[in-house]
């Protein structure tokens, strides 16, 4: 049984460093999807803003969730600027989403905060 240690652990980093050495991925959108916001800075501090790319509409639905699922912050009838302060924000990544008025999922997105 002492024999068969040695040899699981080689066969075990032997997997670790192939796995690190894989190129990872880019992401990638796909096809006919279109970002409609881009927001900054990432990760935040104090403010964070997002900024709505043309062609979006008045009545969509903003959204912001802390980690656990909790809305921490909702805005109806978006603006072109967006401006979120986040003095009352947790440090942590928090997930956004943009929804038409129909309740359809039209863009979603993460940031950190870090204090």
């Amino acid at each position: 049984m002492k024999i068969f240690y040695p040899l699981i652990i080689t066969l075990l980093l032997s997997f670790t460093a192939k796995s690190q050495d894989r190129p990872v991925a880019p992401s990638v959108e796909e096809p006919g999807t279109t970002k409609i916001i881009k927001f900054y800075p990432n990760p935040a501090t104090s403010i964070i803003n997002f900024d709505f790319q043309k062609g979006y509409d008045k009545s969509y639905n903003f959204q912001i969730f802390n980690f656990l699922g909790k809305k921490v912050f909702e805005v109806n009838n978006v603006t072109p600027r967006t401006i979120v302060n986040l003095t009352d924000f947790y440090r942590g990544v928090y997930i956004f989403q943009l929804k038409d008025k129909s309740g359809k999922m039209v863009d979603s997105g993460k940031f950190q905060v870090s204090k």
